[in-house]
């Protein structure tokens, strides 16, 4: 038995589209506000917004990551990837979360540095706090849009990349406190502020590392008491156990084993499991794949299926 929801059904080929449109959209803006960033930090010598602009440049790395990602993910099944390539969408947030560890890391080695050694001052004028508040409105809307996005369409690229340039966010924050304290007669704030960004930054990086391993290490996508609710509907079932799934949050596979009456034919236990395959896709919109393992309803199924709600609800 097996029933896959098409790419049409699925809606999978439209929400590739639209994770490729933010992205290209995002990597404009990213690019932009770097510029701006090393440019203006360039100017007024300013090694916190030259580090700054840096890190944006890093945003739009990741956001051509995520696209060759994609591109990838796009690809149908096929001899060699029965189960089709969608596990290189989470390869590629794996990557940006390996990104965001870089720029922590040296965001982090940079401040105590500079904590051990101490540092010229930038000049700090009005013009630098315009350029910062600028861009960190910018940062601000791209990273609400984008993590809003990417939750509605379930889309691991866009929400670890939104991660990535909230980390930008605090990073700006960060420049900007310590540009503030440089002009108020403190400039060790610089450094230990730049600390706090790194240690922020790494957290960032931690959950985009940690929604990657769920995928990766086939982590339950739905509670199985919710399948075995819905699979229960279907007039014929008589029980329904090793309920499995996996796969990306937007694009889950299922299989399971359900019990019919040991009475039944072939062909009327295959119709049942159909309706099973059908049922769980309808009411699970992230589903794409379902398989049912069609099995008879006697002492011993009977007696599996209780122990496996047991254990559920221990």
């Amino acid at each position: 038995m097996g029933y896959r929801r098409s790419e049409a059904d699925s809606g999978s080929s439209e929400r590739r589209r639209a994770v490729k449109r933010v992205l290209w959209v995002v990597l404009a803006l990213n690019v932009a506000v770097a510029l701006a960033k090393l440019g203006w930090g360039l100017l007024i010598a300013s090694v916190s917004m030259q580090a700054d602009g840096f890190h944006s440049l890093f945003d739009g790395v990741s956001n051509i990551v995520g696209l060759i990602g994609l591109g990838v993910a796009s690809k149908p099944a096929d001899r060699d990837h029965p189960y089709g390539h969608f596990k290189y969408e989470t390869y590629a947030s794996a990557a940006i979360g390996a990104m965001l560890a870089v720029v922590a890391y040296n965001v982090g080695s940079s401040a105590v540095s500079k904590l051990l050694t101490g540092a010229e001052p930038p000049r700090v004028d009005a013009l630098a706090f315009a350029v910062m508040l600028g861009t960190l409105t910018v940062n601000l809307a791209v990273t609400s849009w984008e993590h809003r996005v990417g939750r509605r369409i379930k889309s691991e690229i866009l929400v670890a990349d939104a991660r990535h340039t909230l980390s930008d966010v605090f990073v700006s924050v960060g420049v900007i406190l310590g540009l503030i304290a440089v002009r108020l007669g403190y400039p060790i704030a610089d450094p230990i502020v730049g600390l706090l960004v790194a240690g922020a930054i790494a957290y960032t990086a931690w959950q985009v590392f940690r929604q990657a391993g769920k995928t990766l290490s086939d982590t339950a996508r739905i509670p199985a008491a919710d399948i075995r609710t819905v699979v229960r509907t279907v007039d014929g079932v008589q029980g329904c156990h090793d309920i499995r799934t996996r796969g990306l949050e937007g694009e889950v596979y299922v299989d399971l084993h359900v019990q019919v009456a040991s009475s039944l034919s072939l062909t009327e236990a295959h119709g049942i499991a159909e309706r099973v395959e059908r049922q769980i896709c309808e009411a699970f919109s992230e589903v794409v794949d379902v398989i049912v393992h069609v099995e008879p309803f006697d002492g011993y199924q009977a007696l599996k299926t209780r122990e496996q709600i047991s254990a559920e609800q221990s």
